[in-house]
């Protein structure tokens, strides 16, 4: 927008052009302002400086074109933020049902194999044997509890060491020792 020409003053510097005296005027209002900072801040060192809205707001120049452009920015801001929030959760209301729909059809897959393999009299026959414990006509069934006394069963072996150790030892005395507790033992011992 443009600025009105100042109104002509009654002082004696009159006959001056008006663009003139509002340059001299403006410098003047310029070195007023950079001055009354300063002695504002001497005089209220400790204090909250103040600042004149008045003055900043006048600085804001704001035309016709932009007041109708904002306007229509906040109007589409309005308009479009619902909009796009319940875009947002029909996608993921998709995806979580995209998801739903990839563990049903992997279930289905599934069941469809075991259907399958209930088709097959083989199958079956195997699934009565281990299942039910099922027999043919004629055959003999061995049911074998663990029933052994745990000091009785093998120890689990140690890890294996990463170090090699070397023991010295005659091997011909401790082969004669093994061959004589061996013929002479009353049980033989499995070795693991």
């Amino acid at each position: 927008m443009a600025r009105r020409p100042a109104p002509p003053s009654a002082s004696p510097k009159a006959s001056a052009p008006p663009q003139a005296t509002a340059k001299k005027g403006r410098a003047k209002a310029n070195l007023r302002a950079a001055s009354a900072p300063a002695a504002s801040r001497k005089r209220t060192r400790g204090s909250s400086q103040r600042v004149d809205v008045r003055e900043w707001a006048s600085g804001i120049r704001l035309s016709a074109f932009s007041v109708i452009m904002l306007s229509l920015v906040v109007l589409g801001a309005w308009v479009l933020v619902p909009t796009l929030g319940t875009f947002i959760d029909q996608r993921q209301k998709i995806a979580a049902l995209e998801a739903s729909v990839k563990v049903s059809e992997d279930e289905i897959a599934d069941l469809i194999a075991e259907r399958e393999r209930w088709s097959d009299p083989a199958y079956i026959t195997t699934q009565a044997r281990e299942r039910l414990y099922y027999v043919k006509p004629g055959e003999v069934v061995y049911l074998i509890d663990n029933d052994l006394d745990p000091s009785a069963l093998p120890r689990e072996q140690d890890p294996i060491s990463a170090t090699l150790e070397e023991k010295p030892a005659d091997w011909m005395p401790q082969l004669l020792r093994t061959l004589v507790s061996t013929g002479l033992s009353d049980t033989a011992a499995v070795v693991p």
